[in-house]
């Protein structure tokens, strides 16, 4: 399993389309196969930053929904909302510390 962060940042006026669009489809998207989390976290400081985090059993799962028509028309009504390019990284979980209280 590895974990897939997205950053994107938004043109003010275009927030709440986003997030209605993505209201809408985030159920979509958590049950494609091999989609194990799905969360939108926002920033704190700069209310137009979003990112997704996901989590996904392997590569090819997250290559097939890439593929799929489900992402291709989430990001033709996404990408038009942006004010700079998207980032993404696929990361591995290096270590996890834990509170034992």
């Amino acid at each position: 399993m590895f974990t897939r962060i997205v950053k994107m940042e938004f043109k003010e006026e275009a927030i709440a389309s986003f997030l209605a669009n993505f209201d809408t489809v985030k159920s979509k998207i958590r049950n494609f196969p091999g989609c194990m989390h799905l969360k939108l976290l926002r920033d704190k400081n700069d209310p137009t930053i979003f990112f997704t985090y996901s989590k996904w059993k392997d590569e090819t799962d997250l290559e097939a929904y890439r593929k799929s028509d489900l992402f291709k028309g989430v990001w033709a009504t996404t990408k038009p909302k942006f004010r700079s390019k998207a980032a993404a990284w696929s990361v591995d979980e290096a270590d996890e510390i834990t509170n034992n209280e």
